[in-house]
C-alpha cells in the first residue's frame, strides 16, 4: 500500500501527491520540481546546485550527491508546500495500491468533487 495526500481547490481537479521518497526528484532535481509546478522550490534548489558546483574542487563531489539525496527525501514535501502556496487545501489522506486507485477512493469518499468540476 502507498499513501497519497489529496489537495483540492475550487473549480480545479484534485491533485494527489505520493508520500515517501521520490526517485524523480533524486535523479532529475530541479527539473522534476519544475515539472511538478513547484517553481519557487525548483529555483532555490537550482541556485543551490549552481552555488555548490562553483565551490573549490573536492567539495562539489561530496555536496551535490548529498543535495540530490535530500531532494529525493523531501521532494514530495516541497510539492505539497507549493500546492498550499497556490491555494490548495489538504482534503484527504488515502491509502491505495497506486494513484488511479487512490483517485477512485477519493471520488468515492467525496462525490462533491466531481460536481465541482462540471461546467
Amino acid at each position: 500500500m502507498k499513501v497519497f495526500t489529496a489537495y483540492t481547490r475550487a473549480k480545479t481537479a484534485p491533485v494527489l501527491v505520493r508520500e515517501g521518497f521520490s526517485w524523480g526528484a533524486l535523479l532529475f532535481g530541479p527539473l522534476w520540481l519544475f515539472w511538478q509546478r513547484a517553481w519557487i522550490a525548483g529555483a532555490l534548489i537550482l541556485c543551490a546546485w549552481i552555488g555548490a558546483s562553483l565551490l573549490p574542487d573536492p567539495i562539489p563531489a561530496l555536496l551535490l550527491p548529498a543535495l540530490a539525496w535530500l531532494l529525493g527525501l523531501s521532494g514530495n514535501d516541497l510539492v505539497r508546500w507549493s500546492l498550499e502556496r497556490r491555494g490548495f487545501l489538504l482534503a484527504h489522506v488515502i491509502a491505495a495500491a497506486n494513484a488511479d486507485a487512490a483517485f477512485s477512493r477519493l471520488l468515492a469518499a467525496r462525490p462533491d468533487l466531481i460536481a465541482g468540476l462540471a461546467p
